[in-house]
């Protein structure tokens, strides 16, 4: 496995395509937008460049990382000679499915698809395909040069050869595999999520305030940042998604998602990525929303 395509030039997408160019592999990253194809490249530079600054690589690894990826504004072109694709598109099952009707279609048979979803079901997406024994889950985390767990999906019809392939695939991306099965949220989010939700209802109830909360948690439980400021980098929008996905999928009232998550998302607060959520972010600093907005 030497050549991979990555679908998406946003957050993940471009991390993704990072960590496989500084491992020497070929990467195609693929966006309908030239702009987010440029922005993307631009953000793997700057971020060769801290590395650079920390003394965990030079300048020859940066020039060869950045000589691993070349950009396709078509999923034809990218994906021509793709021994894997990684599909790193917006969390929306609709976009996804569409996305992996067309790589069917398009990508070589020996081409392993998979899927950087963060819980939408891989059965599901391996089924609209004619290789759903190629379809697999490979959910990265943010920031994925930094992070090192890869939670790797295996749907119902994954083949254990090709799962054994992903997980030696993560390891030489110097990434810890975690093998999961396919069951709403994988564990990750089945766990994460119904945490954040649980920490926005908190302060829906008017237990405690935004910083309060996340005070207790950062020093209480040593989480390296509060539940509300990670729901914040998240995307308030994603943890929505997430959640509904849990509630469909497991049929039970305490994944349902706080009314307050619900408002934030239809209003446009959506965490850093929209400038305010559950604080306000300029210029990459944070500062507290007012309270009142969450009554």
């Amino acid at each position: 496995m030497k050549n991979i395509a990555v679908i998406g030039a946003g957050t993940m997408g471009n991390g993704i395509a990072h960590v496989f160019a500084q491992n020497n592999y070929v990467v195609s990253l693929i966006d309908v937008s030239q702009d987010a194809l440029t922005k993307a490249l631009k953000t793997i530079a700057n971020n060769l460049d801290r590395q650079i600054k920390k003394a965990a690589l030079d300048e020859s690894v940066k020039a060869a990382t950045l000589g691993n990826i070349k950009t396709f504004t078509q999923i034809a072109d990218g994906v021509a000679d793709a021994d894997l694709v990684v599909e790193a598109a917006t969390e929306n099952i609709s976009i996804k499915l569409d996305i992996f009707r067309e790589l069917d279609k398009l990508c070589p048979e020996k081409t392993i698809l998979a899927s950087n979803t963060s819980s939408i079901s891989i059965t599901k997406i391996g089924a609209v395909t004619k290789r759903p024994e190629k379809v697999i889950g490979m959910h990265f985390m943010n920031p994925v040069p930094v992070m090192k767990l890869v939670e790797i999906i295996k749907g119902y019809k994954t083949s254990n050869e090709v799962t054994d392939l992903i997980v030696e695939t993560s390891k030489k991306l110097q990434k810890v595999p975690v093998a999961v099965n396919d069951y709403p949220g994988f564990v990750a989010n089945r766990i994460l999520m119904p945490m954040i939700n649980e920490t926005i209802i908190t302060l829906y109830e008017g237990v405690a305030g935004v910083e309060e909360i996340d005070t207790v948690m950062k020093l209480g439980m040593a989480h390296p940042m509060g539940p509300l400021q990670l729901a914040d980098f998240i995307g308030l929008d994603v943890c929505l998604s997430i959640m509904r996905v849990l509630y469909d999928g497991l049929g039970n009232t305490k994944y349902a998602p706080c009314p307050l998550l619900v408002n934030m998302v239809e209003s446009g607060n959506l965490g850093v990525k929209s400038g305010e959520g559950f604080y306000s972010w300029t210029h990459g600093t944070k500062e507290l929303v007012v309270a009142k907005q969450f009554k």
